[in-house]
């Protein structure tokens, strides 16, 4: 029997409803699961806590997450919990995690699913690629080490390694080995985003997206500049598979690309290094709706399925893997035929009764996935 421990970190505002609808559907896996166990635990990190104790995640808690086969996150952050410097707590728990541990892959999938209407006008053949963002280095490495000259001069430097950029670019090349191709003609293609027309450290990454692209021919290579991307984005998505960007163009696009496919409710993520993950709906907070169950949970939920497949690569760990596909399904079910939807993707139901629902459709379909 394989266990798995998890680290849980609920979070604030809606991130223990969602949460809870996470734990739900992973204890219908566990129950369908011969070979497999799930050790979740609950530590209490966040906004929440820093304005109490005036520290957002203790050591204890980090060490624990450092420890845990993987780290299932909710959302952090409140808008009045921040530093004397205006910055906001939420990166005491989300940028240590990612840096600490060296998460240096930022992992969105981008996904219309059937039966949630795109704000675009013509989606034409659907949604569906990835964008992978550097997670550590980029011009959000300085977050800390910035300067600021008598309030008159305020500077941030932007970073840039090679191995930075090696990692980052193989995750994307494995990425399009393990998917279908784009849309359009279901070519395997990783896209660069960069403005590399105009700052040396962006030509710089795309030099070194080249020397990676080379080691694998059998997947196509293709640049766009961010400006261009946002456009693209729009117009054209069916364009891409796996995309690759620095930290803060990734973190700009990633956000973008959510609202074409449904809004955050819709987006999942993963954080993902070597050695440890993290996995977390890619919205915040949300505190005007907290306590009211109507959050969309599909993100979280979407994360766990995330977090079970990389462990499923991880550990050699097939039936996890099948497991992770059966709770995209379930999703997917829930939202053509149960007519249970949040009311940010234009339905009346509750957090809740969206996971009773999907963990109903996985219990139901558990002779497809489970072993």
């Amino acid at each position: 029997m394989k266990v798995y421990k998890i680290a849980v970190l609920p979070g604030d505002g809606i991130g223990p409803e969602i949460m809870n609808e996470a734990l739900k559907v992973l204890r219908t896996v566990e129950s369908h699961l011969t070979g497999a166990r799930f050790e979740p635990e609950l530590f209490n990190a966040g906004a929440e806590r820093y304005l109490r104790t005036g520290v957002a995640m203790t050591e204890e808690t980090f060490d624990h997450c450092k420890t845990a086969d993987a780290i299932l996150m909710g959302a952090i952050g409140l808008p009045e919990a921040r530093h004397p410097d205006g910055r906001e707590v939420n990166g005491d728990v989300i940028f240590r995690l990612r840096f600490d541990l060296d998460l240096y892959a930022g992992v969105r999938p981008v996904k219309l699913y059937e039966g949630v209407v795109s704000p675009l006008r013509n989606p034409g053949k659907g949604i569906d690629y990835v964008i992978v963002r550097e997670n550590v280095e980029g011009l959000y490495a300085s977050r800390t080490g910035g300067c600021n000259v008598r309030d008159e001069v305020a500077t941030d430097t932007i970073i840039m390694t090679r191995t930075g950029i090696e990692k980052v670019t193989r995750c994307a090349f494995r990425l399009a080995e393990k998917r279908n191709g784009r849309l359009l003609d279901g070519a395997p293609i990783v896209t660069c985003v960069d403005k590399a027309n105009v700052l040396r450290s962006y030509a710089y990454f795309r030099k070194i997206f080249d020397s990676v692209a080379d080691q694998f021919p059998h997947i196509k290579r293709d640049y766009v500049y961010v400006d261009a991307m946002t456009l693209y984005q729009v117009m054209n998505p069916q364009r891409f598979d796996v995309v690759v960007a620095e930290n803060m163009f990734g973190d700009i696009i990633s956000d973008l690309s959510s609202a074409t496919v449904g809004g955050l409710g819709m987006a999942p993520s993963g954080d993902i290094g070597d050695r440890h993950a993290l996995f977390q709906p890619a919205h915040g907070s949300a505190p005007d709706i907290a306590g009211k169950n109507t959050a969309n949970p599909i993100a979280m939920i979407l994360s766990l399925s995330m977090m079970l497949d990389w462990l499923g690569d991880k550990r050699g760990d097939a039936a996890l893997n099948a497991a992770a596909r059966g709770i995209e399904k379930a999703v997917r079910h829930v939202l053509v035929h149960c007519g249970v939807k949040t009311a940010d993707i234009g339905g009346k139901s509750g957090t809740a009764e969206f996971g009773d629902a999907v963990a109903g459709a996985l219990e139901r379909s558990a002779k497809e996935w489970a072993s």
